[in-house]
Parts: structure tokens; C-alpha cells; sequence
């Protein structure tokens, strides 16, 4: 467990620092390993093969932990081309020295061939070389292990890639922060983006259900903590946001990278910045009503929606005691936890709710719609909307959780026309959609009078 001091916390400027100073460090930092790379091997027995042609390929993402030395990296890169894989992009996660005994040194191999030195105290510096790959679709994650391990890579990681990961650092981090400064839901979002495929927690001070956190969790420095796989930062919303990686550590880079974009949303007021974005709907058949982004400043129109909703229709949203509902909405309605999006018939007036809600690596929608407003296509059009939100944050599936006996909502869950699967226990249903390519579909869909919750 590593505690960052005070002295490393980003200022309001250290997020353009952050940016910047990684490509001048990482430029530094690879002519220095690159230096004993200066004549390529020569083709033939043992040597690099020739590019690969104009095959299928696919993408990945590689990372493996190295020593500091001369002619590390072009060990590296020298056995990726001798297995025809291209190297799209490199940056470097400097680690720094690792202490070591005498023992430990005077069994480890230097990556040039020699042994580390005992009387130093500790081992050479490392770096975890983060690499994207284009590579013949043929080699699979097995194949790169090899390629690296035995060029003296160590802990390597890789999975396959998308186009997304051609974006350069400087402008992915540059683009996420734009992003959050212009919408505070977006920053659980946007951190999921810049770490990869990771689980992000926000953790408030107090449950849904009244009951207070243990204040061990909640005791993170103002700084946050660095914790190998699992990042621990202060909430600018209160709470803490708890980000695991379970398949691969975090590098002391991203950490401060993470913790800049926190800090921003902290210095620009986190739970201040939802734009409403308010769009008329005419519904068939009847008037215009007014869909637009909600949160926690619409907790009195969200209670007055309640109270106009049967025990029934409460009951079938919650899933619980009816008089508990009251008690859900302020977690609901932050954008630390999701997306909500309001049907108004008048200012402060709401006819139904819907929430895009952010499960670990998983994503929920939920609806409530008013008696007197069912069976008009507000459940139709506000799932359709949550959906094309979560098309937008990458998400491969959503679902519902709801009653068996809840057909409304299974019809508006049909109606996406996507495939679906039904889970069943105990008279609760959960219908997950899968969005594999179903932009197309999602956005070609409009308000059905037919589809409501």
C-alpha cells in the first residue's frame, strides 16, 4: 500500500502538466533504451522476418514490466517483428528502483546477459511498457506471452484492441477532460475510458437505505491511496470512488492521471455541471411533452411524481415496500451513479423517470411512468434514449430488473428490437439487451404509442 504525499497532489495546472511532461519523459526515457538498437538485426536465421502483408490483422493492447537498461526496448521490438507483429504506438509507466537483498540481486540476470549488482542495495530500475499491436488475426494472447517473456519481459498482460486505442495519450486525456468539465456524470465514465476495462465504485458517505459507510472506507487522504490493482480517491461528490483492476496493476502515471481528472471535477463543482439538454416530444395523439436530463436538483418533482403513482406502479419499479421508494431517489437521481433523463408536461412536472445506472462493469435501465401517462410511449421513447446513451459510453449490454408479471416493461424492452435474454427467480425477471451493433437499429427507432411501462 502506497500513500502519494502531499507534495506529488496535482495543482490546478498539474492536469496540462500531466499531459505534457509524459510524452517529454517517455521521449527521454525510449532514446536512452533504444541507444544500443542502432544497427537492425539482419534478415535470415534468427534475425527479423519481413513485414507482414496485407492479411486480416487485429489489434492489441500489451503490457509487460522491464529493467531501465540499454537495449531493453529493442529486445522487445526485435522479437515482436520476428513474429510479423507491428508496433502501432509505445508510451512508458516509469516504476523506478525496486529494493532487493544480496541474495536476490546476485540471482537475477541483468536483460544484457550479466548479473545485477549486490553492493547497490536494490534492483535496476523498471518500466511498464505499454504497447498497441497490429498483429496477423492468426496470434492469439498465448503467442505474445512468448514473444516477450523470452526477450525479457516479465508479467505481460494483453488483450485485443479497438480502433479507440490509436487515439494518443495526450489527446485521449485531453478529449476525457473536456468531457468532464462540460457534464459531471460523465467523470466514472471517463476514468473507465483512460484505465481500461475496470470496476468503478462510488461509495457514498450514506447508503439508499440510511445506513452510514464504515469510516475505514472512507478514510482516504486528500491525496488518495495507490494500492497495486485498486486506486482509492476522495469523491468531489462525497464519498470515495473505489477503481479496481484486478487483471492488471495500475502504474504510478495513471494513478496521477486519474486523480487529476478528479480534481478537476472537484475545482469546477462536482454535481453542478448537468446540462438539462431539454428536447420537446409530440406524443401520437396527444400534446408535446419535454424530455430532458435530471438530477439531484429535481428530487421534490421526482417525490411529487411518486405520490402521484399508484401502490402497484410503485411497487412494480422498486421492488420493495412501496414506502421505501421516497428514500431511493436522491441516490438515483446523482450523476455519480448514472444518467437520469425526466418526461416534463410542465416546468417542475414530471409524467415519468428513467435511469441509466452505472453496475460495476455492468450498466441498468430503469423506468416509472405515471398512471394517468401509461400506454402513450413515454417508457418507449425514454428506453430508447438511455440506450443510445449507453451505446455512447461503450456499453455491450444493459438490463432490467423487474416483475415477471411486468409486461409493460418487457414490451418496451422488445420493442428496442434488439436480442434479448430473460433470467427468472422467485417472480423477479431481468432482461438483458445486447448492443452489439445495434446502433443502427436503436436510433432508427421512434415514440410508439403502443410501448409503455
Amino acid at each position: 500500500m502506497t500513500d502519494m504525499s502531499q507534495n506529488e497532489q496535482p495543482s490546478r495546472h498539474g492536469f496540462l502538466r500531466l499531459v505534457g511532461g509524459s510524452v517529454q519523459e517517455s521521449w527521454s526515457r525510449l532514446r536512452r533504451r533504444c541507444a544500443s538498437a542502432a544497427e537492425p538485426p539482419r534478415s535470415g536465421a534468427g534475425g527479423v522476418e519481413p513485414p507482414a502483408g496485407a492479411g486480416a490483422t487485429s489489434l492489441w493492447l500489451m503490457r509487460t514490466t522491464v529493467h531501465e537498461e540499454p537495449g531493453a526496448l529493442a529486445e522487445l521490438c526485435t522479437a515482436l517483428a520476428r513474429g510479423r507483429i507491428d508496433i502501432v504506438s509505445l508510451q512508458t509507466f516509469p516504476l523506478g528502483p525496486r529494493p532487493a537483498d544480496s541474495s536476490t540481486a546476485a540471482d537475477t540476470p541483468s536483460p544484457s546477459g550479466g548479473r545485477l549488482d549486490a553492493d547497490a542495495g536494490h534492483l535496476p530500475e523498471q518500466s511498464i511498457d505499454e504497447f498497441v499491436l497490429r498483429a496477423p488475426r492468426e496470434v492469439e494472447a498465448a503467442e505474445l506471452h512468448r514473444l516477450i517473456e523470452a526477450a525479457g519481459g516479465r508479467h505481460t498482460w494483453a488483450e485485443r484492441a479497438d480502433e479507440d486505442s490509436l487515439v494518443d495519450i495526450p489527446t485521449r486525456v485531453l478529449q476525457l477532460a473536456t468531457r468532464t468539465a462540460l457534464d459531471t456524470a460523465e467523470l466514472p465514465l471517463v476514468l473507465r475510458q483512460l484505465l481500461g476495462r475496470c470496476t468503478i465504485r462510488s461509495v457514498p458517505r450514506v447508503s439508499p437505505s440510511g445506513r452510514r459507510t464504515d469510516p475505514e472506507v472512507l478514510d482516504v487522504p486528500p491525496e488518495g491511496r495507490w494500492e497495486g490493482t485498486v486506486l482509492r480517491l476522495r469523491d468531489p461528490a462525497g464519498g470515495v470512488l473505489v477503481i479496481e483492476r484486478p487483471q492488471l496493476p495500475f502504474a504510478p502515471s495513471e494513478f496521477a492521471r486519474a486523480r487529476a481528472l478528479v480534481e478537476l471535477d472537484r475545482q469546477l463543482g462536482a454535481g453542478k455541471r448537468v446540462p438539462h439538454s431539454p428536447d420537446s416530444v409530440t406524443l401520437s395523439g396527444g400534446p408535446s411533452v419535454t424530455v430532458r436530463r435530471a438530477d439531484t436538483r429535481d428530487v421534490d418533482a421526482a417525490l411529487a411524481l411518486h405520490g402521484r403513482c399508484s401502490r402497484e406502479t410503485l411497487s412494480k419499479r422498486y421492488h420493495g415496500p412501496v414506502a421505501d421508494a421516497d428514500s431511493f431517489l436522491t441516490h438515483l437521481l446523482s450523476p455519480r451513479f448514472g444518467r437520469s433523463l425526466a418526461v416534463e408536461t410542465a416546468p417542475g412536472e414530471f409524467a415519468a423517470l428513467g435511469h441509466l445506472l452505472w453496475d460495476g462493469e455492468e450498466t441498468e435501465v430503469a423506468l416509472l411512468v405515471e398512471d394517468a401517462w401509461q400506454h402513450r410511449g413515454l417508457g418507449g421513447e425514454l428506453l430508447r434514449r438511455l440506450v443510445e446513451m449507453a451505446l455512447e459510453d461503450g456499453a455491450g449490454s444493459v438490463y432490467a430488473v423487474t416483475q415477471a408479471s411486468n409486461t409493460a416493461m418487457v414490451a418496451a424492452m422488445r420493442g428496442l428490437g434488439l436480442p434479448l435474454d430473460y433470467q427468472i427467480e422467485e417472480g423477479t425477471l431481468v432482461v438483458t439487451a445486447q448492443l452489439s451493433g445495434a446502433a443502427p437499429a436503436v436510433r432508427a427507432l421512434s415514440c410508439a404509442p403502443s410501448v409503455s411501462d
